[in-house]
């Protein structure tokens, strides 16, 4: 039985088409949107919506145009950012991603949107969350006169896949990732959306896991969209109670699953499918920090010698393992790799610390770069009570950060403690929206289950 899993990225579309027995991926796809929008305004993040859709339908006509057998479908993308749809299910405005910057403007009394939205509900916030964005489009008249309802990029995806007009149930994973969410009850906090003057049933609906939506114009089923967190850790994970999930791309996350909705400060409780919980640390900057790195280091190449040539993560690379090999005992160059704030602190920035004579060099910045954006991981992790902790047995890597720099890998599994492995396949997220949908339609147990089907390099 075949499966196709779709994952709309802040960059790329990524597909996979797998072997609903083996997991083995049949054929894959990556293709780059380019569907970013030009603004005014520096604090927007915007991507064009049908530009987007363009780009999934172009990747999934590559994965099943000669395999008339695929069975189900998945779709999954960027959480948090939300666009907004007319009552035909028309998309009537950009997609506003996770990105987005609006909630850290003032408000009032020098706090900020998500601040204020935060204090008056009670509920964990901030920018970039969809209903951050909406409660400052209300606030700003930005709302269009033509929505009827909000949704995310993976849920109109589907929507436009099935050719319907009525917004689908939101899978919880992704109606949680907005905001003002009750995970208990699984549905938007109705007391919570009132003190923030949100209308509810301007919302979709909430609804489970895995449920079929529609099919596709070649009969494909299409299931409820997930959240890209809870299906890159579906999707990458072999066994979720033993496991803790790094994923290292534009942003970042460390993730661990666990029966039980723990309130553990600086971390996130999000659903995951079946009625279980991540627990989730979110670096904000995660892999971007290293390739802040490589643009500086390509700036002083232009400016000083002339040279121009492809990226340098490959001569980086090397010279990281060198510092690794041959560090200075007692000269560590510390970096914190927190460019962009935290989401409790907003206002947080990076720095180099320790500089001596000695370890000022390239090699030992591009090391203390890496062991800054493994630090910031281990941080997140140890929030963790010691009970979850103690029956992790392995890390799992993920995202091009990981899977294409060995010296991270070194320098992530000795911050933690734990092996490191990376699963054949790529394209977690995607691979993990295809097993959604297999649970969907009753191919695996459980979503649990479904994760038997993983393998590692």
């Amino acid at each position: 039985m075949q499966l196709v899993g779709l994952d709309i990225g802040t960059t790329s579309i990524g597909g996979v088409l797998i072997d609903s027995d083996s997991g083995e991926v049949i054929d894959s796809a990556v293709l780059e949107h380019r569907a970013g929008l030009d603004t005014a305004q520096e604090w927007e993040r915007v991507q064009d919506p049908e530009t987007l859709l363009a780009a999934v339908r172009a990747v999934l006509e590559r994965l099943t145009a000669s395999q008339p057998g695929v069975r189900g479908l998945g779709v999954t993308g960027q959480m948090h950012g939300i666009l907004y749809i007319d009552r035909a299910g028309r998309a009537v405005s950009p997609l506003i991603t996770w990105q987005d910057q609006r909630g850290d403007l003032t408000c009032r009394d020098g706090k900020t949107y998500a601040q204020v939205l935060a204090q008056s509900t009670a509920h964990s916030l901030a920018t970039g969350f969809g209903l951050v964005t909406h409660y400052y489009n209300l606030h700003n008249g930005l709302v269009p006169t033509a929505a009827a309802s909000l949704c995310t990029i993976a849920d109109y995806a589907a929507l436009q896949l099935t050719g319907s007009a009525t917004v689908a149930a939101l899978d919880p994973t992704q109606a949680a990732g907005l905001g003002l969410f009750d995970r208990h009850a699984s549905r938007f906090d109705p007391p919570a959306l009132r003190k923030a003057g949100i209308d509810a049933d301007f919302l979709p609906p909430v609804g489970l896991s895995g449920t079929l939506i529609g099919h596709t114009e070649q009969g494909i089923a299409v299931v409820s969209a997930p959240g890209d967190n809870q299906a890159g850790f579906l999707g990458a994970v072999q066994d979720a109670e033993a496991a803790v999930l790094i994923n290292v791309g534009t942003s970042g996350q460390v993730s661990v699953f666990t029966h039980d909705d723990l309130p553990i400060e600086g971390l996130e409780a999000r659903p995951f499918p079946g009625d279980d919980f991540l627990l989730v640390g979110a670096a904000l900057c995660g892999g971007k920090a290293y390739a802040v790195l490589e643009d500086l280091f390509r700036r002083i190449c232009r400016l000083f010698a002339g040279y121009d040539d492809p990226p340098l993560y490959a001569a980086m690379d090397r010279l990281a393992a060198e510092a690794m090999a041959d560090r200075i005992r007692g000269e560590k160059l510390v970096v914190d790799t927190r460019f962009l704030g935290t989401r409790r602190e907003p206002q947080v920035r990076g720095s180099i610390r320790q500089i001596s004579m000695d370890n000022f060099t390239p090699e030992h910045l591009i090391l203390g770069f890496l062991e800054g954006i493994a630090d910031e991981f281990g941080r997140l992790y140890e929030r963790l009570p010691e009970t979850v902790r103690r029956r992790r047995s392995y890390l799992v890597g993920c995202g091009n950060g990981l899977r294409f720099n060995q010296t991270l890998c070194k320098v992530m599994a000795d911050r933690f403690s734990l092996p490191l492995r990376i699963p054949v396949h790529r394209e977690e997220a995607a691979f993990g929206a295809a097993l959604c949908a297999g649970v969907g339609l009753g191919l695996y147990r459980d979503f649990l289950a479904a994760g038997r089907v993983i393998r590692y390099l």
